[in-house]
């Protein structure tokens, strides 16, 4: 099919700083997860860009990108076990974009997209449309690196920048989202770095736009230990000192609100699930370990009631 692409205009072409540091270093660390991911023989998602991201950008351009670059393979603490959790994650994503494509839904908004290249490497019916928001550096950064290489994709990729702390909705309204028909709306590995309030006016906003026949995934982080403490989870030590990421800082803090308990009560069915839950499901990805940082994470994802 022919596709579009929209432009917004501070999706200015160059490299964003912003991807190097902070959060948008994160998302270079996930296409690190990808791109290994999609070496291994029993991958459970094949992202082919992944690695390009990673060369990318100077600050990762060392890292591993395929499995027989990381010593000691799964057993390694960041690029296997925390890697074949962003795989995984991916996997259970994309499985959920499909299902509902394959239902019809012709509508997806992927909020806070990162480095995914979901609208150039799934397998989209025709007809659909995919909406991907997030900050223009990390967009801008992501274009210049497909655009490199050449990728189309096939299906209609509009790319809105906007920082999702903030509103967001009419920009992607003007961008040719329609609130009136069915939507897939995504928010993978983004809530836990959003403040509470930020949390809540984005399923508020969700809501206020979803047609019925529309659902919703996301992640959420519900920690057991203080957040004094979070430093002190093993994974993030390794994470800190390998590649400098400190997710202990770039989580937020606050108290999480218990947004699937509030979908619930606006009569959204909603099922809460573990990673580890896909684990056994899919045969391959992590398993529970003392002292976890994993074992705070939840996939959610809920449908709107009918003649919503």
């Amino acid at each position: 099919m022919a596709h579009a692409e929209g432009r917004d205009g501070s999706e200015a072409a160059g490299r964003g700083a912003d991807v190097d540091e902070g959060v948008g270093r994160t998302a270079l660390m996930v296409a690190a997860a990808r791109a290994v991911e999609a070496g291994r023989p029993d991958a459970l998602a094949r992202d082919t860009y992944a690695e390009h991201f990673v060369r990318a950008s100077a600050s990762s351009a060392d890292w591993p990108v395929h499995p027989d670059q990381v010593p000691g393979g799964d057993a390694d603490p960041l690029w296997g076990r925390l890697g074949r959790f962003f795989a995984l994650r991916t996997r259970v994503f994309d499985d959920f974009l499909l299902d509902r494509a394959a239902a019809a839904t012709r509508q997806a908004v992927i909020l806070g997209a990162g480095l995914d290249s979901r609208a150039y490497r799934l397998a989209w019916p025709p007809g659909c449309a995919v909406f991907e928001i997030d900050r223009a550096q990390v967009l801008a950064f992501k274009r210049t690196v497909l655009d490199a290489l050449g990728a189309v994709p096939p299906v209609q990729r509009h790319a809105l920048a906007a920082d999702m702390r903030h509103a967001w909705i009419e920009r992607l309204i003007a961008a040719g989202f329609d609130p009136g028909a069915p939507t897939s709306w995504v928010a993978e590995g983004l809530l836990p770095y959003l403040p509470p309030t930020a949390e809540r006016a984005l399923i508020d906003t969700v809501v206020a736009h979803s047609a019925a026949g529309s659902a919703l995934a996301y992640e959420v982080k519900h920690p057991e230990k203080p957040a004094a403490d979070a430093a002190d989870y093993p994974l993030h030590t390794v994470v800190r000192e390998r590649i400098g990421v400190d997710l202990s800082a770039l989580f937020n803090r606050e108290p999480r609100p218990d947004s699937a308990a509030g979908l619930t009560a606006r009569g959204w069915t909603t099922t809460v699930r573990t990673p580890f839950d896909f684990t056994r499901e899919y045969g391959r990805g992590p398993l529970p370990q003392n002292n976890d940082t994993l074992a705070a994470n939840r996939w959610i994802f809920a449908s709107a009631p009918a003649g919503h």
